[in-house]
Formats: structure tokens, C-alpha cells, sequence
């Protein structure tokens, strides 16, 4: 299945957003680190659905593997 672009887009700006707060992160780095990450290939290659779950989920997954 795929998700509307400009949809996705808005739901990748909330999750790099609440990435950035939770970090405390610049917006540009948290930006650059989720567009270089294995959850954003994931999500926009619409593996298991992943663009259904909730910004906070994706989120939580971006941190895990920032930490990682």
C-alpha cells in the first residue's frame, strides 16, 4: 500500500520534530539523521505498513536507533 506523499511528508516533519524535542537535537540534525536512517527507508518503502503506526511509535523507533 501507499500513502499519500504529501501526508507522509507531514508525518515525517511531526516525527523529526518530536525527534528533535526528545534529543535535544537542532531541527537540522535531527533532520539529517532521520533522512539517513534505516526507519525512513523503512517508512517510505512502506515495509510492514510502518506509515500506519503513530508519529510517537516512529519516534520511539528513531531514538532507538539513534542511541543504538
Amino acid at each position: 500500500m501507499t500513502a499519500n506523499p504529501i501526508l507522509m511528508q507531514k508525518k515525517y516533519a511531526r516525527i523529526i520534530e518530536q525527534f528533535s524535542q526528545k534529543e535535544n537535537l537542532s531541527l537540522d540534525d535531527a533532520l539529517s539523521f532521520f533522512y539517513h536512517s534505516k526507519t525512513y527507508r523503512l517508512i517510505s518503502e512502506g515495509v510492514s505498513d510502518l506509515h500506519c503506526m503513530s508519529d510517537e511509535y516512529l519516534t520511539e523507533e528513531l531514538i532507538s536507533e539513534y542511541n543504538g
